[in-house]
């Protein structure tokens, strides 16, 4: 199979406003990786990336310097994902994964069901994995007042708990066994400033 045939990996990236999803994605964006990754930002998002990433406007692709695609998404996903898709295989655009980040008040779900409810899509990618940004600050009280932050908990394939520095070790292992409690199977990891190796987000 060549790497045009093999189904493009897809990793979605979702947690509630303002944890800390925004600069994870531009410590990806910005890291010099070297990997090729077209990356999908819903633009409905609460902050959009850095201007000097990603400039405002319709939408568009960007290419960066360090192997990144950038795209914003003003419609549907399925037909985002499906002109990427044609334009790679017309050797318009090289990546071999892509990364989509959800606005913070978004269900994954709707967005996971889309690589297996949909031929066209499923034909092209296939769901990597779902990780999901959680901030050690509000958590607590984002779980017991906001749905979406515990569905968003319990579809995550991974946790990265932000903002740990801004919290006790006890608040830390009560939120932790929370997590767990939601969802035992996803790892939960610390992190500051959005860095995280690559290594762990992808291939999962």
């Amino acid at each position: 199979m060549s790497s045009v045939d093999r189904p493009i990996p897809v990793t979605i990236l979702t947690g509630f406003l303002g944890s800390g999803k925004t600069t994870l994605l531009n410590h990806i964006l910005s890291a010099p990786h070297g990997e090729k990754i077209a990356v999908i930002e819903n633009e409905f998002g609460e902050v959009g990336i850095d201007n000097e990433l990603l400039v405002a406007g319709s939408e568009q692709i960007v290419e960066m310097n360090n192997g990144c695609i950038c795209c914003t998404v003003r419609g549907d996903l399925v037909r985002i994902l499906t002109d990427l898709a044609a334009q790679r295989d017309a050797g318009k655009l090289d990546f071999a994964r892509v990364l989509i980040e959800t606005t913070g008040l978004a269900d994954p779900g709707p967005v996971a069901q889309t690589f297996f409810l949909d031929e066209a899509v499923a034909r092209h990618y296939v769901l990597d994995a779902v990780i999901v940004t959680v901030d050690a600050v509000h958590a607590m009280r984002q779980l017991d007042e906001q749905p979406q932050v515990q569905e968003q908990v319990g579809f995550a394939d991974r946790l990265l708990l932000t903002k740990t520095d801004l919290v006790d070790a006890g608040q830390q292992a009560r939120l932790a066994e929370r997590l767990a409690g939601i969802n035992p199977r996803a790892p939960l990891r610390p992190v500051l400033h959005g860095e995280v190796p690559l290594a762990e987000l992808l291939d999962i």
